[in-house]
């Protein structure tokens, strides 16, 4: 609970009272319009045990919200930003910039040593801009070649996320997506980075977070100089167009005499040849993954030697009036071999190989043809005495007159003989069934109506 003004009067006046906290990127979130909430000596500082200005605020949808740590007066000692207590530089812990920097700051962490210390520091720090760092970080201005490496350029707004539900953990978060918590499973509670203590990383001591970052810097990799020491020249990429040649020997002098610097503006590039081996190492030393020009990090890397460029023999053959440099490369194992040359007898012929071809060159492969398939013969038939019975049809069933239709015993029903058509007279035509569908071919309609009498319409002439 914050220590109330009628409580405790005792050195009131050095109570912080800010309007604006120091804060670093991360921890203000991607959301330019934040809403800060401002509660004046709402909690004591972690570090001096001050009461001072609290800020609130949340950095952005589906984060947590988040608070001021300690008090201005312990950030600007340590240049550190008051939430999450990393540096506002590089955005690393304490203890790695310290190592890097060989800074040597023991804080006093007694109480009466460490009020003391507090006061005088905040006199100080009245006397000097309030943006600048203060104490020992202030007076260092070199940057390590480990902080240029670990350096983190870009917010990470990963932290800010809620943290994990303890309910959803043991099965009992009722919530479900409007859980304001994480629900996702814990990392193991052995895990180093799993115990972080507020004052350790402050005071840069017992950091796992630190520990790390300084185990990934130490298996980093480095620039092997080439054992050619006739090699002074280092290889510049990823320039972009705001680099050019001015730029690159502005940087690239102190290390040493330059000979030459050679542009590729269409691979954005540049070599830079110095005339001296020991100022092309100490170049390539100070630069690899460190130098950062017009916004861009360089690619740094040896130039290759020109010797061994050369050693390929190359030879030129012309082929319809022009030449070709023909590589001596190593042939490919697997590879089937060239084809011999044919006799002599066999040369000196219509064709006249030896003199158009000096080398014939191998023969594709013959196509490949499928084998015939084999159809197999037939089986033979078994015996008959082992073939199944062939089963017969049964015999029809004896036709059933109805009583009312049987003849008396001895008498044969009459037997019908089909009759021929009726002749039709001479000149006239079979009458037609009524839809004309069974009038065979080459006959004559009939005529229904006087008017359709061909005789009388002048088609056809009358006959006796």
């Amino acid at each position: 609970m914050a220590t109330s003004k009628t409580s405790n009067t005792y050195n009131r006046q050095n109570w912080e009272d800010a309007e604006f906290p120091i804060l670093c990127q991360t921890c203000l979130g991607d959301n330019p319009y934040i809403r800060m909430t401002k509660e004046k000596y709402g909690k004591e500082c972690k570090i001096c045990s001050r009461p001072f200005t609290v800020f609130r605020w949340c950095p952005g949808a589906r984060m947590r919200f988040k608070k001021t740590e300690v008090c201005q007066t312990c950030s600007r000692l340590k240049n550190v930003c008051q939430t999450c207590l990393l540096d506002l530089e590089y955005g690393l812990p304490i203890q790695v910039r310290d190592t890097a920097l060989r800074i040597k700051d023991d804080l006093p962490r007694s109480e009466v040593n460490k009020e003391y210390y507090i006061q005088n520091m905040d006199s100080e720090m009245g006397k000097i801009d309030s943006t600048t760092p203060a104490g020992s970080v202030g007076k260092t201005q070199a940057a390590s070649d480990m902080l240029m490496k670990l350096a983190r350029t870009t917010p990470y707004y990963k932290r800010n996320r809620p943290h994990i539900c303890s309910f959803w953990v043991k099965g009992e978060c009722r919530r479900g997506e409007e859980c304001p918590y994480r629900h996702e499973k814990p990392t193991d509670p052995d895990d180093p980075l799993a115990d972080q203590n507020i004052k350790d990383r402050y005071y840069g001591v017992n950091d796992p977070v630190a520990e790390k970052l300084m185990r990934r810097a130490s298996a980093m990799p480095k620039l092997e100089s080439p054992e050619d020491k006739s090699i002074t020249t280092l290889y510049v990429g990823n320039l972009g167009e705001r680099v050019g040649e001015k730029e690159l020997r502005d940087h690239f002098y102190q290390y040493g005499e330059i000979r030459s610097i050679s542009l590729v503006p269409r691979q954005q590039c540049a070599f830079i040849q110095f005339t001296q081996r020991s100022a092309a190492e100490l170049a390539a030393e100070r630069t690899f993954n460190k130098l950062i020009l017009g916004g861009r990090r360089m690619t740094i890397k040896w130039g290759k030697s020109q010797g061994r460029q050369g050693t390929s023999t190359t030879t030129p053959t012309s082929t319809n009036g022009g030449t070709e440099n023909n590589e001596n490369l190593e042939p490919v194992p697997g590879l089937p071999a060239a084809l011999p040359m044919p006799p002599s007898d066999l040369q000196e012929n219509f064709f006249n190989i030896a003199q158009s071809t000096p080398e014939i060159a191998p023969l594709p492969p013959p196509p490949f043809i499928p084998p015939p398939m084999l159809i197999p013969p037939p089986l033979p038939r078994p015996p008959s005495s082992l073939r199944p019975p062939v089963p017969h049809p049964p015999p029809p069933p004896p036709f059933f007159f109805p009583p009312h239709m049987r003849l008396p015993p001895g008498m044969r029903p009459p037997m019908f003989t089909p009759q021929p058509p009726p002749l039709c007279p001479p000149g006239t035509a079979p009458p037609l069934p009524p839809d004309n569908s069974l009038v065979p071919p080459g006959t004559v309609a009939a005529i229904h109506y006087p008017s359709q009498d061909p005789s009388r319409l002048g088609t056809a002439q009358k006959t006796n």
